[in-house]
């Protein structure tokens, strides 16, 4: 089984269509067997972005309720969300003193590498860290993270 870790940046292509949409249906809407992880961050950064294609008249507050909507009980059905707990802080706050991160970017590579790390132990394949966020995933790789960045498919 394949397992993905999106990031906001990249799952909210689901939702709003964006360079690499069509990629990221694929991915999600697949009929094969895989798990979608998402942090429990992710939902507070996909409602801002949703906010912030308002103020920018990409999406009307009414497509704003509605794909919100579904995107959270997507969460609750689709996604498994990963709680953020003080091994996970520890990490992020270790990323940062490495690594030029944000704190919700750190904490999402953390929740992946954490992930990553189980699967590893357990001899599995890697997790897939999927981010359109391009500093994001030049950090990741330097984290020996499996990528995929959605833009760079049409």
């Amino acid at each position: 089984m394949k397992v993905y870790y999106f990031d906001s940046s990249a799952i909210i292509k689901r939702y709003v269509k964006e360079k690499g949409s069509q990629w990221v249906k694929s991915i999600v809407e697949s009929e094969s067997a895989q798990m979608i992880i998402l942090s429990q961050v992710t939902p507070v950064e996909v409602g801002a972005a949703f906010s912030r294609k308002v103020r920018e008249g990409v999406i009307t507050p009414f497509e704003r309720d509605r794909v919100l909507g579904v995107f959270l009980k997507d969460c609750q059905i689709e996604y498994k969300i990963c709680a953020i707990n003080d091994k996970i802080i520890k990490r992020a706050i270790n990323l940062t003193c490495n690594y030029l991160l944000r704190g919700y970017d750190a904490i999402q590579l953390a929740v992946a590498s954490f992930f990553n790390n189980s699967l590893i132990n357990q001899q599995l394949y890697p997790l897939i860290f999927v981010s359109a966020d391009e500093s994001l995933v030049e950090i990741a790789k330097k984290e020996t993270l499996v990528v995929e960045n959605p833009n760079l498919y049409t």
